[in-house]
């Protein structure tokens, strides 16, 4: 697995594939395919372990292990026994099994993972071991089922827990947006990490950490210690500590952009800063605790102002949405002359109350929330004398 180049497929949320895929370049691989909700290349377990310290916007990244013909429970059993599971874990090893199981044989994703599970831990009883533990959490080896029609791959999950968590965010708050996401959402944008982001209505400060952290050139695995390629056979501490220590190096605190995040709840400030401390970027973030249109945009400047707003599917009242969404297109307006502004929102009627028209509507979802990250060109004077 450490040296021997396999099919990798590295997943993410929905809408946020491309995204992934320029990290994936960035890091010096070449995609083999962009899909819906992931990217597959080439590469070994050591490209993994490279993979989850780096990847802001993944989940999972899942190393092929066998590709199958299956159309029965059986046959899914019969080739998950012939592969030599004592080469891949140990019989002190955890391990969980996760699927994405589409077949009319299957009406329970579950029943496939037992068949899984009970063919690995069928392999060691075969050869007089002790059976390795199972459960259902992922802090140790994680094995992956794909099954769809007659089409099957299993997996190692080098990953374990979701890489979309990016493992600062002890604090949640209210309503928060995954930190895949928001990560995504910033590299949609036009910031150039050089500039100056302002983030009113910061919530739990999700936005601002992720800007703080590429700002400062921080990758998530540093805020890490745990994955599942920790737990499989032939695991190098020395590869994993390798890459930790470039990702240390990597660090760039030699900027004086701002990083402004306000919020009017002094609780919500609270949260943000504890948040920030987990993540070493507390000091690298101005907390303001103010109204929204009242935050401390640095004039005659440029850079982002970034607005998460609550759009009435979870929190909120529509009718009070209502002013807040013209507040916010008054506040830009009024306060953001010469910064490239966004407003990321799950109601597109809110969102008329603006009063802007955006340059540039993209597509995320939010869970199941379709959502736009709408950017507005806010310039100095008005756009007639900027094109002159």
């Amino acid at each position: 697995m450490y040296n021997t180049a396999s099919k990798i497929i590295v997943t993410c949320n929905r809408r946020l594939s491309a995204y992934l895929e320029k990290e994936i370049i960035a890091l010096g691989y070449t995609p083999v395919k962009v899909f819906l909700t992931g990217v597959e290349l080439q590469g070994t377990m050591q490209d993994c372990i490279k993979l989850n310290l780096h990847l802001r916007c993944a989940s999972q990244v899942l190393l092929s292990i066998k590709e199958f013909y299956c159309d029965h429970p059986e046959d899914l059993y019969d080739a998950v026994l012939d592969i030599n599971w004592t080469s891949i874990i140990t019989p002190e090893t955890y391990f969980s099994i996760t699927s994405n199981v589409f077949h009319d044989s299957i009406n329970n994703g579950m029943y496939a993972n037992v068949k899984v599970k009970d063919a690995i831990v069928d392999v060691f009883k075969d050869k007089g071991l002790e059976r390795p533990s199972t459960g259902p959490l992922q802090d140790a080896a994680v094995i992956h089922l794909h099954w769809k029609h007659e089409d099957a791959e299993l997996f190692l999950d080098t990953s374990g827990e979701t890489l979309a968590k990016h493992g600062y965010r002890r604090f949640p708050g209210r309503a928060p947006m995954l930190e895949s996401l928001a990560a995504c959402t910033i590299v949609a944008g036009k910031w150039d990490r050089a500039s100056h982001f302002v983030n009113p209505m910061c919530g739990s400060g999700t936005l601002a950490i992720e800007a703080a952290l590429m700002a400062s050139n921080r990758a998530p695995g540093l805020l890490r210690n745990n994955y599942s390629f920790m737990h499989f056979v032939g695991y190098q501490e020395a590869i994993y500590l390798q890459e930790k220590e470039i990702i240390k190096n990597q660090i760039q605190e030699n900027n004086i952009i701002k990083i402004i995040a306000s919020d009017i709840s002094n609780q919500a400030i609270e949260v943000a800063r504890a948040n920030a401390e987990i993540a070493e970027v507390d000091h690298l973030i101005d907390f303001q605790i103010c109204d929204f249109r009242d935050t401390q945009v640095p004039q005659h400047e440029a850079g982002v102002v970034y607005i998460n707003p609550e759009y009435g599917e979870r929190l909120g009242e529509i009718e009070q949405l209502e002013i807040t969404y013209k507040a916010m297109g008054d506040f830009l307006k009024q306060s953001c002359q010469g910064y490239n502004a966004y407003i990321f929102t799950g109601n597109l009627d809110l969102a008329k109350k603006i009063g802007l028209k955006a340059s540039r509507r993209i597509e995320f979802y939010n869970g199941k929330i379709d959502c736009r990250l709408l950017e507005y060109e806010m310039y100095r004077g008005t756009k007639r004398e900027v094109e002159k």
